[in-house]
């Protein structure tokens, strides 16, 4: 019998002051069976401070591998913004920033592999390609906190990323930079 996906609710209270952008998400996120908690608070975290309208997940959930886990698409379905989680291949970043006029990558993963291929000219236009980086053991510490229904409030200001969760606020750096700096 194959598992299925855990379904969760969360309505996020959420205020990005370095976009200016203070919403009320109420955001339904699907967990695949093989997809690990820091995956999934990684994944909730990007769609959130991409926030916008037009938004969505991938259909294919975690094992799509022609569409980005976070998109972005204007009212004519064209494709604006590519969203990838974790530690995605050289060739998958390749194709996202080829698809997409602007690309993102959320991860805890050490990119130092990543940066190399990307500095070779691996990856198209990797100079625009914004990597936000998350101190594992912060996505982590959130993870552990999380239940399947529940509000929580997340705020971006200055580099740093606060969630809170019923009376616990957590604090983490968010670490944002182009993937490679050469062009």
């Amino acid at each position: 019998m194959a598992l299925t996906a855990t379904l969760y609710h969360w309505k996020i209270t959420l205020s990005d002051v370095e976009r200016g952008v203070y919403e009320s998400i109420d955001l339904r996120i699907a967990r695949h069976p093989s997809e690990s908690l820091r995956y999934l608070v990684t994944r909730a975290i990007a769609y959130a401070l991409s926030y916008e309208e037009g938004i969505a997940f991938s259909k294919g959930g975690i094992s799509s591998t022609d569409e980005a886990p976070v998109f972005v698409r204007d009212l004519t379905g064209a494709l604006m913004a590519w969203f990838e989680i974790g530690s995605p291949s050289a060739e998958r970043l390749h194709k996202a920033a080829k698809a997409a006029p602007r690309v993102a990558l959320f991860t805890a993963a050490n990119l130092d592999n990543l940066r190399a291929e990307a500095d070779a000219g691996a990856i198209h236009r990797a100079h625009e390609i914004m990597v936000w980086q998350f101190d594992p053991a912060f996505l982590d510490s959130v993870g552990e906190r999380l239940e399947r229904t529940m509000p929580l409030e997340l705020v971006y200001s200055s580099g740093r990323l606060y969630v809170t969760i019923g009376k616990t606020v957590l604090e983490g750096e968010v670490a944002c930079s182009p993937l490679t700096s050469a062009q």
